[in-house]
């Protein structure tokens, strides 16, 4: 494969239009979670599969993780979105179930959570296949939305997505607000409801066990959520939070979460809602700009 090098936008989606939020709502908050569970430590390095300390990482989403979460959004009364990798689904069918039955809206993330790799399209595209089938079969829905597993995307599997009904993406990193995929050729894509780096609670809550690296507390994390959110909110953006049961599902970092989500609604301006309650409004407002 030859790369083109040449200077252009990389990204060739056009600026979002206008954005007006909900209920006279000044920003939004999407809740996303990712509920890698083992497919974390095994999606991009089988040979983790036999090192079981290893894979317990990932295991505290079943045993632990993903009852705590589910917990803290009933407590809360919100609504999230939680992109299931079709391995998870097929492995903690229970735990997962439950997720459905709060009324949470189940994303799309990969079968076995591998890192996209454009020289690979076949296997890339089976991915998503496999996740669709094993969302289908374990839980009975067919997702709208997907998040890259391991963060990436390339042009072929933004329209491969678009192609199997894929509405929107969650994984893109440079905007605050949504806005709509394009193809170089001018193809319409998925809608972004672009990351904020800062809101991956795995940056600050999980050190590897092959290179350590230092774990965050409650003041360093939580003033950073906040700073960032009020900033976000002032300018009228998205706040996308990048989750893990297998972080913020500890007993700590689960009281950093709270008292986050708690200062966002105690603002009283904020829309919280699906990737999916997103889409439909972005493409209610893109509808109406078009006539």
């Amino acid at each position: 494969m030859t790369f083109d090098l040449s200077p252009r936008p990389l990204n060739p989606a056009p600026a979002t239009p206008r954005m007006i939020w909900p209920n006279g709502a000044k920003s939004a908050l999407f809740v996303g979670f990712d509920v890698d569970a083992e497919t974390a430590w095994i999606g991009n390095n089988p040979s983790n599969v036999d090192r079981m300390v290893t894979t317990s990482h990932g295991g505290y989403d079943a045993r632990v993780g993903i009852a705590k979460i589910l917990e803290l959004m009933a407590e809360l009364g919100l609504k999230g979105t939680f992109f299931t990798p079709g391995w998870t689904a097929l492995a903690h069918p229970a735990q997962c179930e439950a997720m459905v039955a709060a009324g949470h809206e189940i994303g799309h993330h990969g079968y076995l959570h591998k890192l996209p790799d454009r020289t690979k399209l076949d296997e890339a595209f089976e991915e998503i296949d496999r996740g669709f089938e094993a969302l289908q079969s374990a839980l009975g829905v067919r997702p709208v939305g997907y998040r890259a597993p391991s963060g990436e995307n390339f042009p072929e599997l933004l329209a491969y997505l678009k192609k199997t009904g894929i509405r929107y993406s969650s994984s893109f990193r440079d905007d605050i607000l949504p806005y709509r995929h394009a193809g170089a050729d001018g193809a319409v894509g998925p809608v972004e409801i672009p990351v904020n780096f800062a809101f991956d609670d795995w940056n600050f809550g999980m050190s590897s066990r092959t290179s350590s690296r230092p774990l965050f507390g409650r003041d360093a994390v939580l003033q950073l959520w906040i700073d960032e959110f009020e900033a976000t909110h002032a300018w009228g953006g998205v706040t996308t939070l990048v989750l893990h049961p297998q972080v913020s599902g500890r007993p700590m970092r689960w009281h950093i979460l709270r008292d986050f989500l708690r200062h966002v609604i105690d603002k009283g301006d904020v829309w919280i809602a699906t990737g999916a309650e997103i889409t439909d409004h972005y493409e209610a407002l893109e509808a109406a700009s078009a006539r």
